[in-house]
């Protein structure tokens, strides 16, 4: 790198939160709280077991 820049900290060793905002369509939201409700699960819970199964 030049001019003194900083060199970033690599991904997998940076801190998370556990915690991201997505943006969906309105009636996808509304298919995910059915298919959680049906399935006793919170809709968070519904999500990220969706993301994992990916």
């Amino acid at each position: 790198m030049t001019n003194r820049e900083t060199v970033p900290e690599p991904l997998a060793e940076h801190r998370y939160s556990g915690e991201f905002r997505v943006r969906i369509p309105p009636t996808l939201h509304r298919a995910l709280v059915i298919e959680a409700a049906e399935l006793g699960v919170s809709l968070n819970r519904l999500a990220s077991f969706k993301l994992a199964a990916n």
